[in-house]
């Protein structure tokens, strides 16, 4: 690509998988802008930073716990990375709690190696977002991407009106650019008109997702009764998931001797509150009691579960994908216009998925 004449190549979304993408389309000596919405790099890979009432810094994996690999090509890069410190093992005990009979009546048995970013999840992004020939812009949302045909070339537009480049590519790795819930938040067209190319109907109706609703809870001593540091939950209609975060490796910024906690709701509870309150970012009144409620969840498990020292809910209203739309092809391209679209949601809806897909969208330049 770099030496058919195609120089610069503008990446929207940060997430796992266009940062991976971007950091193998600059390794081949092209410049790659990335511009992502958030204050930083990761998508659900992303941390939360907070503070007690006290000063005392805290920060949260509250998106995606950990995620494994199978695919060779995906083993050598996760093998590099933890080479250079990026990612660690996170080996610790899982188990099912069953909250019909409140029992933990399982722990896993397989021998699947979990990973997470270290010191923090995001830490993989963050540096494929540093790297050379990356040049990364948070806190840009992008309102527009047009064609323009007789320079053939891509100008981006924020969503201020603003002009921010033009591009001889494009790389959308974040599903909302071209899905019908953009217009909902912001009350404009999606930024990416995709009716006119072929190939890419598929995404016109929007891509299924999955909401969730994340707890982030601080304990001053560690939850002795809690056997597993992570748990997932059966027959429950709020909880899924439960994650000891400060388990992981090299985690800092806890209560001292104490413990970090991250909840995640099922799909079905954050319906439940979203056609309440709807896709606007939800109030501190809401969030307070979706907390609330996942907590009295988390205690009625009868495992102990002291008061926090800290409590917090994030929605995570469109970062899940409930299916994968191309599992073969791995992104949408279209050559004529040098358009890809990647994401979880084409391979698999996982971080492995996003990295194949990335991977693949690369290729195609």
């Amino acid at each position: 690509m770099a030496n058919s004449g195609m120089a610069k190549i503008a990446v929207v979304g940060s997430g796992i998988s266009g940062a991976v993408c971007a950091s193998i389309l600059a390794s081949k000596g092209i410049s790659v802008t990335i511009f992502e919405s958030g204050r930083g790099p990761g998508g659900r890979m992303s941390n939360r930073r907070e503070r007690m009432e006290d000063g005392t810094e805290l920060c949260f994996g509250h998106g995606v716990p950990y995620f494994t690999t199978s695919h060779d090509e995906v083993v050598k890069m996760v093998k590099s990375w933890e080479s250079r410190g990026l990612v660690a093992e996170w080996d610790v005990k899982f188990g099912a709690f069953d909250k019909r009979t409140n029992k933990l009546v399982e722990f896993e048995k397989d021998n699947t190696t979990k990973y997470v970013g270290v010191p923090t999840m995001n830490s993989i992004c963050k540096a494929l977002c540093q790297g050379d020939g990356v040049e990364a812009k948070f806190g840009v949302t992008v309102g527009k991407l047009n064609w323009i045909q007789d320079r053939t070339s891509w100008s981006l537009i924020g969503l201020d009106g603003k002009e921010l480049g033009q591009f001889d590519g494009v790389v959308a790795s974040d599903k909302n650019l071209v899905s019908p819930r953009f217009s909902e938040v912001h009350g404009i067209p999606p930024p990416l008109d995709v009716s006119p190319y072929r190939g890419f109907s598929v995404l016109s109706q929007g891509i299924p997702v999955q909401a969730c609703f994340a707890l982030m809870l601080a304990f001053s001593e560690p939850l002795s009764s809690v056997q597993a540091k992570g748990i997932s939950f059966q027959n429950s209609d709020i909880l899924r998931y439960a994650f000891c975060d400060s388990s992981k490796p090299s985690r800092s910024f806890i209560p001292p001797n104490g413990q970090s906690w991250v909840l995640h709701s099922t799909s079905e509870y954050a319906v439940s509150v979203i056609e309440k309150s709807g896709l606007k970012k939800p109030s501190n009144e809401i969030l307070s009691k979706v907390a609330d409620e996942l907590f009295q969840e988390f205690k009625a498990t009868g495992l102990n579960i002291p008061k926090p020292l800290f409590m917090k809910a994030h929605r995570w209203g469109s970062a899940f994908p409930a299916l994968a739309i191309s599992p073969e092809e791995k992104c949408l391209w279209d050559n004529d216009i040098k358009l890809a679209i990647c994401g979880d949601f084409y391979v698999s809806p996982n971080v492995e998925g996003a990295i194949l897909s990335g991977i693949a969208a690369a290729s195609k330049f």
